[in-house]
């Protein structure tokens, strides 16, 4: 499934983390590119298409919510005033008008109706702040994670196309761009590079980033570095209305501009853009990855806003993918955390897009016998069989996948893949539910391969972040009988300490020091945030997002706790109350009520409680007339979509639900109010129109 040790067998998704967190660290710390730009944000996309198709195999990390990685040490540290986010994917044409259909519904539009946008080249670069105080620059900073970043200012002043002072401008203005190298600079770049013996440099992207972060400076002026402007760190609507306008300014104020971006009505004509530009793709001087679509309306801009790690304004729409033919050599079964069957392709090592390709991600049961969970043909019905020779293609140039098979060089022996009725680690029959297309081992903690995936999730970045705890250690600690539940992980020093029976220091590869930095290190992570606590539990369908949902929701661990023990009594009004939590689906609030009424899952839950130490989230805290509030809405409301009017309650602090309760505080009731109105009256609720609403607010 990823381009890792393909001696791993055990999760794909696990393996698929690894990768984009080896991606970020060589790009961001290492100097060393792995991937470019349009390649990373492509494998985050797949990543997060992967766990929608198969959302029983989420390990709960969501890579949408980083961005960049952290800043090198080597670097100084800049704090964006406001964060440098990255951009949505779309791999697709419908993605596009998901894209677009999605805007429309934010601001309440009709979909008849045509949006201006501005069809901009993606350049295969890197992004750069730049700001300037009274027309001169004082900061340059790379993204890093978004919202650090690494300042690179001696460093972007060699570059020629940088204004080092402007006239007329603000007095202070970020501007916002992309460094990057020409096709026949980096050719040039190259040839040095071998005629001195030097590393050459993999791809244009890789060249600018590595020259823009050296530590020495004369090394960069030596470099042929370029920069684009594109946009500012915030809208100033004294300086432009648009992003076309914006373009015009920066152009004014001296900076280079990206003169090949298009002006497009509808969705429609981003589709001509995307193609003009795909066709001249080879024949630009720079290199391009996609296309960038952005609202041209600065007033849109604003009221859509952003999500945690881009903006709802723009979306990147990648060329397509490079494919490749090999032979498949076997199929294996690998088993996840929830208990999930996935059949992962080994084949014969091929380069598909300077990429070297040994595995393929096979879905399930069904996309191996040519159809998809409906019983409709995928593939023409043409089942996939060890020995084929099958097209392989990197979604977003990046995630190996199968498109096609070539039937000539199908052998006469070959035989359909027989999907195991029983689980290869645990032995247990394997169960294919109604309606999915996901086959399951359901023996749970009696199966060793969950039991690993689990504590493997539950020490994680995304869990309880316990350093030097890996995959490794767990193995290890689990066949020696120390560690099978999550619980153990912290009795492990009393256990196992040096004035124990079998102390950890005295393993083979252990010592007093290592054993003693792992004891700090879980004696540390005793204490943890709510929200991490919950998603620690590798609870299915309950990931990153959905955790903080319920953490800001129930407010702390023994209130939720005691909720989830209603539900699992059969207690309807608490198992509604959980289905109307705002942006918890109805798969997460299903699968929160079987694993509470798990009895198993009761005493796990219960062991390791009486370990820990659950604190409140930090939030920054937000003053207004509505912060702290529980509102809800209803109705149809004249000056906001839905969507907008939420969005923006909770900007203000307010905390938003679906659902009238004895804790609401207050409804806002538009046109065509019913029961929630009548509700709110029997509970004495405060009710206001839409009108007095906005009053409130704005005081």
């Amino acid at each position: 499934m990823t381009n890792t040790d393909h001696r791993e067998k055990k999760s794909r998704l696990t393996r698929l983390a690894k990768q984009i967190e080896s991606a970020r660290k060589a790009y961001f710390q290492e100097d060393s590119p792995l991937l470019s730009d349009g390649e990373y944000d492509s494998l985050i996309k797949r990543y997060r298409e992967i766990i929608k198709k198969n959302p029983e195999l989420a390990p709960n990390i969501d890579p949408l919510l980083k961005v960049g990685s952290t800043p090198s040490k080597a670097f100084t540290k800049v704090r964006h005033d406001v964060p440098l986010l990255s951009l949505a994917n779309a791999l697709e044409k419908d993605d596009v008008t998901k894209f677009d259909e999605s805007i429309k519904r934010f601001l309440g539009l009709e979909f008849s109706c045509d949006i201006s946008y501005v069809a901009e080249p993606k350049i295969d670069g890197l992004s750069l702040a730049l700001k300037y105080r009274k027309g001169k620059l004082v900061t340059a900073a790379t993204r890093g994670d978004g919202n650090t970043g690494e300042d690179v200012t001696h460093n972007a002043i060699t570059v020629g196309d940088i204004p080092k002072r402007i006239s007329n401008a603000p007095a202070v203005l970020e501007v916002r761009g992309e460094v990057y190298i020409l096709k026949s600079d980096f050719d040039s770049l190259n040839e040095v590079q071998k005629s001195e013996n030097q590393k050459m440099f993999a791809n244009a992207r890789n060249a600018a980033a590595g020259s823009l972060r050296q530590l020495d400076s004369n090394i960069t002026k030596q470099r042929p570095l370029r920069f684009f402007a594109y946009s500012l760190a915030g809208m100033d609507h004294n300086l432009a209305s648009s992003q076309e306008q914006l373009l015009k300014v920066l152009s004014q104020f001296g900076f280079s501009i990206n003169h090949d971006y298009i002006i497009c009505a509808g969705v429609d004509k981003l589709f001509k853009a995307y193609e003009l530009i795909c066709n001249k793709r080879e024949l630009l001087e720079y290199e391009v990855d996609g296309i960038v679509y952005k609202v041209n309306d600065f007033n849109y801009q604003e009221r859509l806003g952003s999500r945690s790690n881009s903006p709802r304004w723009a979306t990147a729409h990648k060329f397509p993918p490079k494919e490749s033919f090999t032979k498949l050599i076997s199929i294996e079964i690998q088993v996840g955390r929830t208990g999930t069957l996935s059949p992962v392709a080994k084949l014969e090592p091929v380069e598909i897009g300077g990429v070297i390709v040994s595995s393929a991600t096979l879905h399930n049961e069904d996309f191996i016998r040519g159809c998809d969970n409906t019983g409709a043909q995928i593939r023409d019905g043409i089942d996939i069989r060890v020995g084929d020779l099958v097209s392989v293609y990197r979604a977003g140039d990046v995630i190996p996948k199968i498109k096609s098979i070539n039937l000539s060089e199908r052998s006469r022996d070959s035989e359909p893949f027989v999907f195991p009725i029983y689980c290869p680690e645990c032995g247990s029959k394997v169960i294919k539910e109604k309606n999915e297309s996901v086959t399951r081992c359901n023996a749970g903690l009696s199966c060793r391969a969950q039991v690993l995936e689990r504590l493997k999730h539950f020490v994680s970045k995304q869990g309880f972040c316990i350093d030097g705890f890996g995959e490794k250690q767990i193995i290890n600690f689990y066949d020696l009988g120390w560690l099978s539940k999550p619980a153990d992980i912290f009795r492990l020093k009393k256990n196992h300490g040096e004035n124990s029976e079998e102390p950890l220091e005295e393993l083979v590869n252990w010592g007093k020091k290592s054993a003693d930095k792992l004891f700090n290190s879980i004696e540390t992570s005793r204490t943890i945030s709510f929200e991490k606590f919950i998603n620690a539990l590798g609870v299915r369908y309950v990931g990153e997002v959905v955790s903080l949902l319920l953490a800001r929701y129930y407010e702390c661990w023994p209130t939720f706790y005691t909720k989830m023990i209603s539900i699992s009594k059969g207690e309807l009004d608490v198992l509604e109350e959980l289905y109307n939590i705002d942006g918890i689906g109805l798969k997460s609030a299903e699968e929160l009520k079987n694993y509470f009424s798990n009895k198993e899952n009761q005493t796990l839950f219960e062991e390791l409680a009486s370990e820990i130490n659950v604190i409140k989230s930090i939030s920054k805290t937000v003053s207004s007339p509505v912060s702290g509030l529980t509102v809800v809405f209803t109705g149809s409301l004249h000056n906001l979509s839905r969507s907008e009017a939420k969005s923006y309650a909770e900007k203000m602090g307010a905390k938003v639900s679906n659902t009238i309760s004895s804790k609401t505080d207050i409804l806002i009731s538009g046109d065509g109010s019913g029961s929630k109105l009548k509700k709110a009256k029997e509970f004495g609720i405060k009710v206001l129109a839409e009108k007095d609403w906005f009053n409130l607010i704005k005081t």
